[in-house]
């Protein structure tokens, strides 16, 4: 059954009126002009075919009806202004679901999440690490990042970083029993694959190298387990910038060549076009994007 209800702006100018007993400060309260006031009271009370107030020379007082109207009016109002609060409070508070992959997780974003609650301690996080895309419509999540080319359908993709495919390795292994100082030396080095992420054989033929098997050494799934293979000493890595952030600022890892081999792909944020207002997930977007420029990785 369809309700007979007043327009919500003619509402609003009478509680506001009959709570001050003045159009001029119910004028003020609403941001709108004394004549836009006195002009919804008198369409409501000839809605409601009902006069709310009794117009003196100089003063506004409430008809009996206006009195018995009002306060169901004001209640209704304070229902929906805590309905409101609870809602604005929880997108701002609450658990914030982040989907992403486990590389990104455990190389990148875990070490940077204190940062995060730092800055919104308010916020509670959970991370999902999976590498399946997400279904924001069927699962509890919030927001996700992905690496690819951002051409996700059904949701927002923001590029927010990228790396560089690179080798890299201990600071021992770099200067121990066969030093790496042309690429040629890696023959006597193993070789780390990152497999679907980074080509050795790509590498090794842009820098005119023969007589290297790129298929052989040790391949790895994960990257960051590619970058923890690397950090302690087991073979020369081809690997991704953002796995290894840390160890190549700190100096566990160092780069042996310069040589970087183009990427296609790039870190997104994604999320449905819905929730981009959401205040916790507008906030984990901008401090995404903070991180990414703190290291210089923003496109």
């Amino acid at each position: 059954m369809a309700r007979k209800l007043p327009p919500l702006n003619a509402l609003r100018a009478f509680e506001a009126a009959a709570r001050h007993l003045s159009f001029t400060k119910a004028a003020q309260e609403l941001h709108v002009t004394q004549a836009a006031i006195s002009h919804q009271v008198k369409a409501l009370e000839e809605r409601l075919s009902v006069q709310m107030f009794r117009r003196m020379n100089r003063a506004l007082l409430l008809t009996d009806e206006g009195q018995a109207y009002l306060p169901a009016v004001r209640e209704a109002f304070d229902i929906i202004d805590a309905a409101t609060a609870r809602l604005l409070e929880r997108d701002r508070a609450g658990t914030l679901v982040v989907s992403c992959m486990p590389s990104f997780a455990a190389a990148w974003l875990v070490r940077r999440l204190g940062r995060f609650r730092a800055k919104h301690p308010e916020l509670d996080v959970r991370i999902d690490p999976t590498v399946a895309l997400v279904d924001f419509m069927r699962e509890d999540v919030d927001i996700a990042v992905r690496y690819g080319r951002g051409d996700w359908s059904g949701a927002v993709s923001e590029r927010f970083m990228t790396e560089d495919i690179v080798p890299m390795c201990s600071p021992d292994l770099l200067a121990g029993t066969h030093p790496l100082r042309e690429p040629t030396d890696l023959r006597h080095h193993t070789l780390l694959h990152d497999d679907g992420h980074a080509d050795w054989r790509r590498w090794l033929l842009a820098m005119e190298v023969e007589g290297i098997d790129a298929s052989r050494g040790l391949t790895f799934t994960d990257s960051s387990l590619v970058v923890q293979a690397a950090v302690q000493g087991q073979g020369v890595a081809l690997g991704r910038t953002a796995m290894a952030t840390d160890e190549l600022a700190s100096g566990r890892l160092v780069r042996p060549f310069d040589y970087v081999l183009p990427v296609e792909y790039a870190y997104y944020i994604v999320y449905p076009e819905a929730y981009g207002e959401r205040l916790k997930v507008a906030a984990f977007r901008d401090w995404l994007k903070e991180e990414a420029v703190r290291e210089g990785g923003t496109l």
